[in-house]
């Protein structure tokens, strides 16, 4: 069978903890093979996560992660807020437009798979840009529930599940671990 080189797309969904996590590694892994990384957040955006410090240690010609969301959303019988629908949509567009660009080697689209599920942004626009993508530029996608649209069109897809987390026993989320 020939060697075949072309830009993945990646998901990284399920119910388990670690989606963002699997990410981040894969950016670690690419900076260090000299690519350039781009992470848009989809939804955070007003909490101090440790990966944007670490991303500044290493600089933003590196990896360049951009929160652009205000953090939680109020998902469930509610509609979402209108704004955190118009802070997904400016996301997508300037996601979309560095996708486009060819500018990194590798977008990272943290928790689209939420914005999607809340239907804050439809899926069919980001299948679209995926297949018109520059053919090296890999792009993953994270958070819960993603899309079957998506899910088909992508090169490789996991699953994360819980087996066992430690709020089950009361505990809380650790710096340095969880955030």
């Amino acid at each position: 069978m020939p060697e075949e080189r072309k830009g993945l797309i990646i998901i990284h969904t399920g119910p388990g903890k670690g989606k963002t996590t699997a990410a981040l590694g894969t950016a670690f892994r690419a900076v260090g093979q000299g690519l350039k990384v781009l992470m848009v957040q989809f939804i955070k955006g007003s909490w101090h996560y440790g990966e944007l410090d670490a991303a500044r240690m290493l600089g933003d010609e590196h990896l360049k992660i951009l929160p652009m969301g205000r953090g939680f959303v109020k998902v469930g019988a509610e509609k979402p807020d209108p704004e955190d629908v118009r802070m997904v949509e400016e996301a997508w567009l300037f996601a979309r437009g560095e996708i486009l660009s060819g500018r990194y080697n590798l977008v990272i689209l943290d928790e689209i798979n939420y914005a999607i599920s809340y239907k804050m942004l439809s899926p069919e626009p980001v299948a679209e840009a995926l297949k018109n993508k520059p053919e090296m530029v890999h792009v993953i996608l994270t958070g819960r529930n993603a899309h079957p649209l998506l899910t088909e069109m992508a090169d490789l897809v996991t699953e994360m599940r819980e087996v066992k987390h430690p709020y089950q026993k009361g505990i809380l989320a650790q710096k340095g671990i969880e955030y």
